[in-house]
């Protein structure tokens, strides 16, 4: 396979933020909707629950691993990661709920692992250039992609609520673990990288435990824990964004790495005979358009990849790709309207394979 590195040139800036809606489910009412034990241990081990919005499947393909304690740990670490940041506990028991209602008041003070995600959201729409911006909510609630209330709302609507998106207005007090929104009506949305931060903490409570191979997927944010037991990477198929869930176009190699995708195809609705999807440009106020499908970013954090997945989807082909090269430890695939295939410098024949004729590496 000829790998090529895409010729740098000037392109419009797009923009955008994903989004994504979180579930709460108090730790003992979790249903698993899948799980098995091997009497001999010799098989993966799985267990499943819907957390956050998604399917969370953890899986250890360790022989010698028996604490299955594990699986406890990690699913009560998701809700508690989950009950601080979901967007949308009735009551305002989370604490971005409670920064929101506090937008124009005062400020307020947040755990650990809710102010190190805003840090990580600011970084992201710093050095995207506001192409993604944490402080998309207004704009998320506005349209409702994904939810049976999703709609095309007016110009005038839109236009209200631009003024309310803007990262620059999310002050952060790091030596009191505090934040706050500058202007009333301002919402923080936390939908394009928690995810991301959970698949990370829960790969630190299965290498703590001893855990040596594991799978972590959390609804398509997929982090691997070293190599498989016979020593050869994972391998991961790369979804088809023209065809339903499951149909891929292309095959991922990755070791002790995290894989996270966005495109048009995860979560939009149609109006009209047009299809509108969830990456907002927060500059705009509409779904992005521009010629891409999707993005792959692949690396070491998962919570970097996923804030990157859709800040290099809103950024564009070009600019996105400036971007992914200024960052040693990620590489990105990206995939365009017209079939046509680009990747970064570090993708090659080793960490990617095509598998369908009518994709076209570029």
């Amino acid at each position: 396979m000829n790998f090529q590195k895409l010729k740098l040139t000037k392109a419009v800036k797009p923009v955008n933020f994903i989004i994504f809606i979180f579930a709460f489910y108090v730790f003992i009412s979790f249903v698993f909707l899948t799980g098995c034990t091997s009497k001999d241990n010799s098989e993966p081990v799985s267990r499943s629950a819907f957390m956050m919005g998604t399917l969370v499947k953890l899986t250890i393909h360790d022989p010698h691993f028996k604490d299955e304690t594990v699986f406890d740990r990690a699913f009560a670490r998701i809700a508690e990661i989950e009950s601080k940041m979901t967007i949308n506990a009735e009551g305002g028991e989370s604490e971005i709920v409670r920064l929101n209602n506090f937008a124009g008041k005062d400020f307020l003070r947040l755990s650990s692992d809710t102010f190190y995600v805003l840090k990580k959201a600011v970084h992201y729409s710093e050095i995207s250039g506001g192409k993604f911006d944490v402080t998309i909510g207004p704009l998320v609630k506005l349209w409702n992609i994904g939810t049976e209330e999703a709609a095309v709302p007016t110009e005038q609507q839109i236009a209200e609520r631009l003024p309310l998106v803007n990262y620059q207005n999310l002050i952060l007090d790091e030596q009191n673990s505090s934040a706050i929104l500058a202007k009333a009506g301002m919402l923080v949305d936390l939908g394009a990288i928690a995810k991301g931060y959970a698949a990370d903490e829960l790969a630190k409570i299965f290498r703590e435990a001893g855990v040596k191979h594991a799978i972590i997927n959390l609804g398509g944010n997929i982090l691997t824990i070293n190599q498989k037991p016979d020593g050869s990477t994972w391998k991961l198929g790369l979804q088809d964004p023209l065809e339903p869930r499951g149909d891929y176009m292309g095959i991922v190699m990755l070791k002790d790495q995290t894989l996270v995708s966005s495109g048009t195809y995860e979560r939009y609705f149609e109006a009209d005979g047009k299809r509108y999807h969830h990456l907002i440009n927060p500059q705009t106020g509409y779904p992005e358009n521009n010629s891409l499908m999707s993005v792959s970013i692949i690396g070491k954090h998962s919570i970097d990849a996923d804030a990157l997945s859709t800040a290099v989807f809103l950024l564009g082909l070009e600019k996105g790709l400036q971007l992914i090269e200024s960052l040693p430890d990620y590489e990105a695939i990206f995939i365009t309207t017209d079939k046509k295939v680009y990747v970064s410098s570090g993708i090659n024949a080793e960490n990617f394979q095509i598998t369908k004729e009518e994709y076209q590496l570029q």
